[in-house]
Parts: C-alpha cells; sequence; structure tokens
C-alpha cells in the first residue's frame, strides 16, 4: 500500500477562516448566520444580565417619578424586571450617543432601548432553527414591536 501526500497551498487567513466557518466537519457548525448571530446574543445576554442587576431607576410615563426595576434598588428575581420607558414618541430607539449625558441615558430608559436591537437581529438569525423560533418568540415580538413603534414614530407624527 502506498500513501501519498499532497502538498496544501497556503491559503490565505481569510480562506482558512472562510473554511472553517462553513465546514460540516466541526464539532460545532457555525456557519455565516452563527458569525452574525453569536456576537449579537452574547450582547443582547450580557446587557440584559447587568441591567437586571445593576439599572438605575427609570421615568416610566414622563411624571418624573422614577421605577426601579433592578436587584440593587431592591426588587427580587420575580419582581426584577428593565423597565422602559414610553414618556416621549421617538424614545423608542434611544442610542447612548443621543443622550447629553450616561446619566440621561440611563434614566431615560437607556439599557432596555439597547436590548432590542441584538435581540432582534439574534432572534431573526436563530428563526431559521425551527425548533429554537418558539424559544425567542417573544423576544422577538416585543424587539419587533419597539422597532415598528419607531419607523411608526417618524413617519406618523401624532396631530396637535
Amino acid at each position: 500500500m502506498t500513501a501519498t501526500l499532497e502538498r496544501r497551498e497556503s491559503a490565505s487567513l481569510w480562506g482558512r477562516f472562510c473554511d472553517w466557518i462553513t465546514s460540516t466537519e466541526n464539532r460545532l457548525y457555525i456557519g455565516w448566520f452563527g458569525v452574525l448571530m453569536i456576537p449579537t446574543l452574547l450582547t443582547a445576554t450580557s446587557v440584559f444580565i447587568i441591567a437586571f442587576v445593576a439599572a438605575p431607576p427609570v421615568d416610566i410615563d414622563g411624571i418624573r417619578e422614577p421605577v426601579s426595576g433592578s436587584l440593587l434598588y431592591g426588587n427580587n428575581i420575580i419582581s426584577g424586571a428593565i423597565v422602559p420607558t414610553s414618556a416621549a414618541i421617538g424614545l423608542h430607539f434611544y442610542p447612548i450617543w443621543e443622550a447629553a449625558s450616561v446619566d440621561e441615558w440611563l434614566y431615560n430608559g437607556g439599557p432596555a432601548h439597547s436590548l432590542h436591537g441584538p435581540l432582534l437581529r439574534g432572534a431573526v438569525e436563530l428563526s431559521f432553527a425551527p425548533s429554537l423560533a418558539l424559544l425567542f418568540a417573544e423576544q422577538f415580538s416585543l424587539a419587533s414591536s419597539f422597532f415598528f413603534s419607531f419607523f411608526h414614530s417618524i413617519h406618523f407624527p401624532p396631530h396637535q
């Protein structure tokens, strides 16, 4: 029996990365959707955990009476929440660079708003697996409702 060894051309770093991502011989198949899904869901999960534990009180209805939902402000696992704000139309997408300060962003429910983008993208990526689509149905509907209401408030402003 004769064994022949073929010398493989040295592929570029990008070529090796593409081969590794799309290889079905890996123990865990990542694929191109996984390249987007894994970082976005890790971002959403870390923001959720940090906000659930340490987010400051939020002005939920615009009357300057903040509502706290995090564990550090006296809530337990059952009563804890990440409190969004509905004080103003157009705050449904509230990036940190639009606020005058980080305190203002936190007071207006910034952590809740920073969850919607990664959750929406991650849920869309996970929806390609039929068994996982049910797990993220609630998060997907929550995130998409915030985006739809944001775009609705841009295109259809309230009448005075």
